[in-house]
């Protein structure tokens, strides 16, 4: 993990509002001490959910997509610390583990144009050594025996979210999108449309449900991808759902869990799927955050649930005095992941 920046306790300090009456997460969340193995700690620790952030968009850059979702992490953990530990939900039960660090990959893409060829490879190349540590790191958090809640970055990192818990559990692993796209894309490189099917491609990722995509957002050549392989990989369409009414979200629910549930599964969430919410591919029509809610409770509640991963957020792209409110809404999803999970079937 040499390229973790760990959270430390002055830095939970920081983003921690205290008020006399209340305890906030911040005041209980776990903090792996200085000098010590993380690892090992991670392992005698009886929290069970460990926090990783990502703050890059270089994935998204490659993408085409707009940057930004290098911020969601630091909106994040502010909202995150400021939540009620209270008898619904505990800060005792996360252990902040810190954030990838990033800033030279970061750096190096300042001045990249996605429109030119060696600079999409140069793109292609940094989200591959992202991917490296990204799945270091969930290996060891999985491995260890914890949850991981990974917080920040594009859709490419769910490429190593993947990789890292296939490892651990020495098998593949299903995956659950809630996504306007299926980031499913040919293998042109990497970048944040392409995440499963890489994984796909190499046996990391056995079955995959896309839950929602946007029907006038989807390639025919998609399409016909997962219409080849439709026993490995199945969709349902937003405007099925809650356009058309053919299809009831509830019971899609059922549909989708019923088709991963027989092994370990990660919960990827793409906030670009919720209208209005800065991303890096926006939309004014999709679900709603209430809906967003009750799917990540449905699938947290699972026992093979293994990670969850919060994913596109741009608070950066949001100029008003509420941009803050991705970073609530992030701590929204994990308490309710939290919630069920602790009470899983």
């Amino acid at each position: 993990m040499d390229k973790l920046i760990p959270f430390t306790i002055n830095d939970l300090a920081k983003v921690t509002n205290h008020r006399s009456g209340e305890i906030k997460f911040g005041e209980k969340m776990i903090i792996v001490p200085k000098g010590v193995d993380k690892i090992e700690f991670l392992k005698e620790s009886e929290a069970k959910y460990v926090l990783l952030g990502i703050p890059e968009d270089i994935g998204v850059r490659a993408n085409y997509g707009r940057p930004g979702t290098a911020s969601a992490w630091e909106s994040a953990i502010k909202s995150i610390a400021n939540i009620q530990h209270n008898r619904f939900a505990k800060g005792s039960q996360i252990i902040v583990l810190g954030q990838i660090n990033v800033s030279e990959e970061m750096r190096e893409v300042e001045n990249l144009d996605f429109n030119d060829i060696d600079d999409r490879s140069k793109l292609s190349q940094l989200v591959e050594k992202i991917d490296k540590e990204v799945s270091h790191i969930i290996f060891n958090i999985v491995k260890a025996g914890k949850t991981p809640i990974i917080i920040g970055g594009g859709h490419n990192n769910a490429y190593g979210n993947i990789k890292g818990s296939a490892l651990a559990k020495g098998k593949p692993v299903n995956a659950i999108n809630f996504d306007a796209h299926s980031d499913f894309r040919i293998l042109e490189g990497r970048h944040s449309g392409n995440g499963f099917s890489y994984a796909y491609e190499q046996g990391f990722l056995k079955k995959y449900f896309i839950f929602g995509l946007h029907e006038n957002y989807t390639s025919k050549s998609v399409l016909d991808i997962i219409k080849k392989i439709e026993d490995r990989v199945r969709y349902n369409t937003y405007d099925s759902v809650n356009i058309r009414k053919e299809k009831e979200f509830y019971k899609e629910m059922i549909y989708a869990l019923d088709f991963i549930k027989s092994d370990s599964f990660g919960i990827e969430i793409d906030l670009d799927a919720i209208p209005n919410i800065a991303s890096s591919a926006m939309t004014i029509s999709g679900f709603s955050i209430e809906e967003l809610r009750q799917f990540v409770s449905f699938f947290g509640e699972h026992k093979n649930a293994t990670y969850l991963h919060i994913c596109e957020g741009a608070p950066d792209l949001d100029q008003s005095p509420n941009n803050h409110l991705i970073g609530k809404l992030i701590g929204y999803l994990i308490t309710d992941f939290i919630k069920a999970n602790n009470e899983k079937i």
